[in-house]
């Protein structure tokens, strides 16, 4: 029996993000270059002193919870649930649909967090030491899984189709939207809310990440402490955020008349199977990622107009996905020999979302197919020697993207590949 496939559409988006707290804000800001990086802010961060060698992060700050959900339900979540949802619900306003009309069996919910409710776990940890098992609070586990931002959001929309979590470090909401395509695509929901949500900037996650010498130390300039693919950066910038889009058939899109950002064509993932933090130093992984997200998409390299980098500001993982999008994409990709692809990194301005990013970074993707404007790479001033590569320093680019590849790659060897394409009825 042959398998049903069915186009894939984006109808809805939402984020929440250092950058804006809505999708609009945020692509704007990515539009315009600007930076959502600053000083870390908490009272756990005043303690200790000088001996946090990092105070800089990507923290969403001045949004208020209460514009989603009540006091007593958000005191039952950890902040990355409160986030997934305020994404959410933002991309079901966005894409008009009521669910009292829809079958709710046939309307589902995937997310990724690469750590969940860690904020949850912490705050456990300093009770018990402090006062005792029996003063946890009572609702520590169900905050703190990582699923529970997905849970949540189905639980608020009454959604009873395909549920699940990804918890796949950074390629951990690539992952999630990868696999809503496919329950659409295979007839099995007709709905999906799709995205990543992830609040890491704590104590625990700052300290961690800096004795691995991970972050950046630029603490006197945060908004240029990102500097994916410059010689003079010096790490990652750890960063807080949420993206949901809402995910549709296109006929079921098109008989509820929806309006249609664009079309999700192509996934692919793979594992390095090397070492469990290093990518692949020649990029032979995520090359296998994005020619598997090609043949799924029925594509060509040269059919890539533009390419959102996993780019984190690491000398091995900029040095590896440059060497990748060589390997797949050749000449085409080469500026010495005329390429016209374009590749950039917009954690040059909202940092490290870890399991979001792929989410995050999707807005990116969809407004470049949707807009014709390519993110730029901001703090690109020195590029490193060898990347021949059209990488879009400092400022945004405006050319027709016909399709999008957003790549997302993740601790443990996971490389996610997304394809998105202008929709074109």
């Amino acid at each position: 029996m042959t398998r049903p496939s069915h186009k894939v559409v984006v109808t809805g988006i939402g984020a929440l993000t250092n950058l804006g707290h809505d999708a609009a804000t945020t692509w704007e800001a990515m539009r315009e270059g600007r930076s959502g990086i600053s000083r870390i802010e908490g009272a756990d961060f005043d303690l200790y002193g000088d001996r946090w060698d990092v105070r800089i992060g990507g923290q969403v700050k001045g949004w208020d919870v209460a514009s989603v959900m009540e006091f007593r339900e958000a005191k039952r979540l950890d902040r990355f649930s409160h986030l997934g949802i305020g994404a959410a619900v933002e991309a079901v306003r966005s894409s008009g649909i009521d669910f009292a009309k829809e079958d709710l069996d046939r309307c589902g919910v995937v997310v990724g967090s690469g750590i969940g409710g860690i904020k949850t776990i912490e705050d456990g940890v300093l009770v018990m030491r402090d006062k005792g098992p029996d003063r946890l609070n009572p609702f520590t586990v169900p905050r703190l899984m990582a699923n529970a931002a997905t849970g949540n959001i189905s639980i608020r929309f009454g959604l009873r189709g395909p549920a699940s979590c990804h918890a796949t470090a950074c390629a951990s909401s690539g992952h999630a939207i990868g696999d809503a395509i496919n329950y659409l695509r295979r007839g099995l929901a007709d709905v999906m809310i799709a995205g990543g949500a992830e609040a890491a900037c704590t104590p625990l996650c700052i300290g961690a990440f800096m004795v691995m010498k991970a972050l950046s130390t630029r603490n006197d300039n945060p908004a240029g402490a990102s500097r994916p693919f410059d010689r003079d950066r010096d790490g990652f910038v750890l960063a807080e955020g949420a993206a949901m889009f809402v995910l549709e058939t296109e006929a079921h899109a098109k008989a509820r008349g929806a309006t249609i950002y664009c079309e999700l064509l192509g996934a692919g993932n793979s594992g390095d199977a090397g070492h469990i933090t290093a990518p692949d130093a020649e990029g032979a992984g995520a090359a296998r990622s994005m020619k598997m997200a090609l043949l799924d998409a029925g594509l060509n390299p040269s059919d890539i107009d533009y390419v959102n980098a996993h780019g984190t500001s690491t000398p091995l993982g900029d040095k590896a996905e440059v060497a990748a999008a060589l390997r797949v994409f050749g000449d085409h990709a080469r500026k010495s020999a005329g390429g016209r692809l374009l590749m950039s990194s917009t954690k040059s301005m909202h940092g490290h979302c870890l399991g979001a990013s792929g989410a995050v970074e999707m807005i990116a993707c969809l407004h470049a197919v949707r807009d014709g404007i390519v993110a730029p790479t901001i703090n690109l001033e020195n590029p490193d020697e060898g990347f021949d590569v059209d990488l879009v320093p400092g400022t945004a680019r405006e050319r027709p993207i016909r399709y999008a590849m957003n790549n997302t790659f993740g601790f443990g060897g996971h490389n996610v590949t997304l394809i998105v394409g202008r929709y074109r009825g």
